[in-house]
């Protein structure tokens, strides 16, 4: 009886032990039943305790999130593939709202909406999960937007520059350049302190992959993050990626860094979100888009914006694109996003199929904050260039009726044709500040106008390496800021004779 005694004592030992491990007490879990399902959408029935963005549990590890909140049952979007899944399938609610993964661990990589790695190279590591629905920052926490952003471009850096903390629409008709131009941007930053992220939504796998490759061949892919949501996935995660992308860069802006965020395109979202209005029985609206269109796109572009010191003087800077119909600007999306945007870049077929790249519209193109912020150096030295352009504009289509013209009107004709010709710039090519400000100083003083407009290219591409040269001086007082009148006259004088030996080659 003694052995019996101490195995009772050692049984119960170990069980006293294990209580106080062990947590007791009543857990409570949400459980409903899927109703029905179809095209991405669930109606979901038996979770009355649900929160409206609420991120539900399905069969199989995926994932949903509630859209719309009914009196018997609620419509959750999923941000899985559908299928397996049916009527009677059992569904948890989990209490969080959507979050995404955020922090440096995603530079270089390629993820989804929800963070999950689509490039093949492991696990992503997260500092932290973050909801991808978030306020936008209030009036006071903000800052002027004081900063400018070079994208490279000659004619937006000259024309419609860019600030840190603004929100430019790129907007036109398709296959005209909107994604290179922002590629374009994105790959300007290689030498810059500008975080990017490059958001794809509903675009082909195809278009997708070379804009990536291309970032990667050209520009900073160790200081980008990839998110992509295809045509071919759940119009949830579609939906999702734009909040996404901008929660991942809001990490970055909240550290004090600045970061860019490109949304290709916003047109392929609206579609998405009006898929999902209908599918949920929302009623529609003008062109069968639900009435809240406007409220989403206008919450998510506020959340750009430059902070304040006191929030660490961080900047999240937005271009969204939108693809126009036959040029319609005044369509119920391009509107839309017009309002909502401090500006648009606009392409012109005309202009594509003519062979001006990038086919940017300065009559219709405007930047409502960035000309605060451009470069000193850079705005004197376009002085009147986008003035001088449009008065060329409205002479070469007055001659093209046979009208002739004075001396002073064919000497403006002739400025602007060298203005167009050096508009002109080839993709994945950006300018340094100290080319565009060496080329429009050149275009001002009338440099050009000496030599054949066929000869403007070869001046353009000869500049760089006489920067690295010769006029290597003239470089680093432009990246000092410190081109004074006299120097800038030396300059001058050095670019003409750059001119005539090409113009006697």
């Amino acid at each position: 009886m003694p052995a019996l005694s101490d195995a009772l004592a050692g049984w119960r030992a170990r069980a006293e032990a294990l209580v106080g491990r062990v947590p007791l007490g009543v857990e409570a879990e949400a459980i409903g039943r899927v109703r029905s399902i179809s095209d991405g959408v669930a109606m979901i029935e038996g979770l009355a305790s649900v929160r409206l963005n609420e991120l539900l549990r399905l069969p199989g590890e995926r994932m949903a999130y509630v859209l719309t909140l009914e009196t018997d049952h609620v419509g959750c979007v999923l941000l899985d593939a559908e299928e397996g899944l049916g009527a009677g399938d059992i569904v948890r609610g989990s209490g969080e709202v959507v979050r995404v993964p955020v922090g440096p661990g995603l530079l270089g990589r390629v993820v989804d909406p929800l963070g999950r790695p689509l490039d093949g190279r492991g696990p992503i590591v997260a500092e932290r999960h973050d909801p991808a629905e978030r306020p936008a920052p209030p009036i006071i926490e903000r800052d002027l937007v004081s900063q400018p952003v070079q994208t490279g471009i000659l004619a937006i850096d000259a024309l419609f520059a860019l600030g840190r903390g603004q929100r430019e629409l790129i907007i036109g008709d398709r296959a005209l350049g909107k994604t290179a131009i922002a590629t374009d941007t994105m790959i300007a930053q290689r030498d810059s302190d500008l975080i990017c992220v490059y958001v794809a939504v509903g675009q082909k796998s195809s278009s997708t992959a070379r804009a990536i490759e291309a970032i990667r061949a050209h520009g900073a892919p160790q200081r980008t993050v990839f998110v992509v949501a295809g045509a071919a996935d759940a119009p949830g995660l579609q939906w999702l990626a734009p909040f996404a992308g901008f929660t991942i860069a809001e990490y970055f802006r909240d550290r004090g860094q600045h970061a860019l965020v490109v949304v290709d395109d916003l047109g392929k979202h609206a579609a998405v979100h009006r898929e999902l209005a209908l599918l949920t029985r929302q009623p529609p609206g003008r062109e069968a888009y639900p009435g809240d269109i406007f409220y989403v796109h206008a919450r998510l572009l506020e959340r750009a914006a430059k902070l304040s010191a006191e929030k660490g003087g961080g900047s999240l800077t937005a271009l969204p694109i939108m693809e126009t119909e036959a040029g319609n600007l005044s369509a119920y999306i391009p509107t839309n996003l017009i309002s909502i945007t401090d500006g648009q870049i606009v392409l012109a077929s005309k202009l594509f199929y003519a062979g001006l790249k990038p086919a940017v519209d300065i009559g219709l193109s405007v930047s409502r904050v960035g000309g605060k912020t451009q470069n000193p150096l850079l705005r004197r030295a376009a002085g009147s260039l986008r003035l001088d352009y449009a008065q060329f504009l409205e002479l070469e289509a007055f001659t093209r009726f046979g009208a002739t013209v004075d001396a002073r009107a064919q000497a403006q004709i002739t400025r602007g044709q060298r203005i167009r010709a050096a508009l002109v710039q080839a993709q994945y090519a950006p300018l340094s500040l100290a080319e565009e400000i060496a080329l429009l100083s050149a275009l001002q003083a009338g440099v050009l106008d000496a030599i054949a407009v066929e000869r403007v290219a070869a001046f353009r591409a000869a500049l760089p390496g006489w920067l690295a040269g010769a006029g290597q001086r003239f470089a680093a007082a432009i990246d000092a800021g410190a081109l004074n009148d006299a120097l800038l006259a030396e300059m001058i004088a050095a670019l003409r004779a750059l001119a005539a030996g090409l113009a006697a080659a």
